[in-house]
């Protein structure tokens, strides 16, 4: 849905609706990276557990478990699909900054407002690559 909805953005010329189209797709890529969680809790037997980070995923199945390394690996890293959506999150739950006017007398110095990068092919590359991260996750346990 989050792939349907970048598409849908990158046809639309009403700035509106590209945000709505962007957010959105925000907002259902990082709701997957917590079903991804709790995927993962049901490949290893929790069927009542409900991990909503990294940390609630490491206390509920412990510091042995591969993907639980792999993950938080990945989390102190950069340049990942995870780190990305980190991004995103912190992005997502912050308000806009306000904008300053700029007058002769209040320019001391011009600093950009870094962000995550907000092009869908970034979001289509990470959500690429989190599917990777699973159908790799899957074929690991469809072996048992």
């Amino acid at each position: 849905m989050a792939k349907s909805l970048l598409n849908q953005r990158d046809r639309t010329d009403s700035i509106p609706e590209q945000e709505a189209c962007w957010q959105g797709a925000v907002e259902l890529a990082l709701r997957s990276r917590q079903l991804l969680m709790v995927m993962i809790a049901r490949l290893y037997q929790d069927k009542q557990g409900e991990p909503h980070n990294l940390e609630s995923l490491k206390t509920l199945l412990g510091d042995d478990i591969p993907e639980v390394s792999e993950l938080e690996s990945m989390a102190l890293g950069a340049g990942n699909w995870w780190a990305y959506f980190d991004q995103l999150q912190r992005y997502q739950t912050r308000p806009p900054s306000p904008k300053k006017t700029v007058s002769d007398e209040n320019i001391i110095a011009v600093a950009a407002d870094y962000g995550p990068e907000r092009s869908s092919e970034a979001l289509n590359r990470a959500l690429a690559d989190m599917k990777n991260f699973t159908d790799v996750l899957e074929e690991r346990h469809s072996e048992w």
